[in-house]
């Protein structure tokens, strides 16, 4: 563990030192996450504050960690459960691909920057979010006044805990088939992921909501455009679509039950 440690710390201290590196005149053009807290290091938070909070370096690093941590486990699982429901629609997944091959084509792989054009891909995401939310009660809140809403009284101080997972698959929000995979239903819809809209928050909203929704949506479409401009995917051993075992298990992340097994074939031309 202590080797582990060390290990890490070398890990984080190199991210830090490059941003370090960077020349005064170019932060600003540059300017990211670890730059913004850098900028802050000991520095005191507030003050005209009787408790004085000041982020050093070990701060930096923890928050790092909780960044990556956070992003990498809740990213993977998305991940799954999108393929999952790729597999079982595979009208879909021959969507997705057909988009793939018109924007990028088949000579050179995905790029970051081409995300912002891969616009049913964005659908798929969403809806992927829509019945599969990781965190599926978001996180608990607290009633800051008494207050009145559709007839039921809330004291102040109460503990709220929001049940997002049943917000995905209510009829009276999303109407018809809310059990069924279907990304169409977000076309030519202003519905966004960032805690605007209420029917769909798997980020939560507000100034509680999740610090890494950037940097896990970038990692979710990324991964899942690379795999399947990449690859063309099936199930194993003669295994149909409606066969699959897509249960959930029940925690603070809902995860699948069991892992997913798929057979990749290489599709690209290169």
């Amino acid at each position: 563990m202590k080797k582990v440690s060390k290990d890490l710390d070398a890990v984080l201290e190199k991210i830090i030192e490059e941003h370090e590196r960077i020349p005064s005149g170019q932060q600003d053009c540059q300017r990211d996450f670890i730059d913004v807290l850098l900028s802050l290091m000991n520095q005191p938070m507030n003050p005209h504050d009787e408790h004085v909070y000041i982020i050093d370096r070990t701060n930096i690093k923890a928050i790092i960690v909780d960044m990556i941590t956070g992003t990498y486990d809740t990213s993977a699982t998305t991940i799954e459960w999108t393929f999952s429901e790729l597999l079982r629609y595979p009208r879909v997944m021959k969507h997705v691909q057909e988009e793939l091959e018109r924007v990028i084509g088949m000579n050179r792989m995905v790029e970051e920057t081409d995300l912002p054009n891969l616009t049913y891909l964005d659908m798929v995401v969403k809806e992927s979010f829509r019945l599969h939310p990781i965190a599926p009660l978001l996180t608990p809140r607290e009633s800051m006044e008494d207050i009145e809403i559709n007839g039921y009284y809330i004291p102040k101080k109460s503990r709220l805990i929001i049940n997002f997972w049943a917000f995905g698959r209510d009829p009276n929000v999303w109407f018809d088939n809310v059990e069924e995979f279907y990304p169409e239903r977000f076309l030519n819809s202003n519905i966004d992921l960032r805690g605007r809209d209420f029917q769909l928050l798997p980020f939560g909203s507000g100034r509680r909501g999740c610090p890494g929704i950037h940097l896990g949506l970038i990692t979710v479409k990324y991964v899942v455009a690379q795999l399947l401009h990449c690859f063309d995917w099936v199930l194993p051993s003669g295994m149909f679509p409606n066969d699959m075992d897509m249960s959930e298990k029940f925690g603070l992340a809902v995860s699948r039950a069991k892992h997913l097994l798929a057979m990749p074939t290489y599709r690209l031309h290169n």
